[in-house]
């Protein structure tokens, strides 16, 4: 089964929490998802989903505009 990463963050942001990118290496992106309330780490994932990619752009979290 395929993961819709881009669906996810939306997801998480529309939730009120944050993600920042924690890692670029060629062509994958390592995300952690952070709590609303002090950033604390949830969960992370690895991605090189191209989606993904253009989703995030040059962004390193969720605070930026996209």
């Amino acid at each position: 089964m395929e993961v819709n990463r881009v669906a996810d963050l939306e997801r998480w942001q529309d939730s009120g929490a944050h993600w920042q990118v924690i890692a670029r290496t060629g062509d994958t992106v390592t995300v952690a998802l952070l709590r609303c309330d002090g950033g604390e780490e949830v969960d992370r994932f690895t991605s090189g989903d191209p989606a993904l990619l253009a989703f995030l752009g040059e962004r390193t979290s969720s605070s930026e505009d996209d």
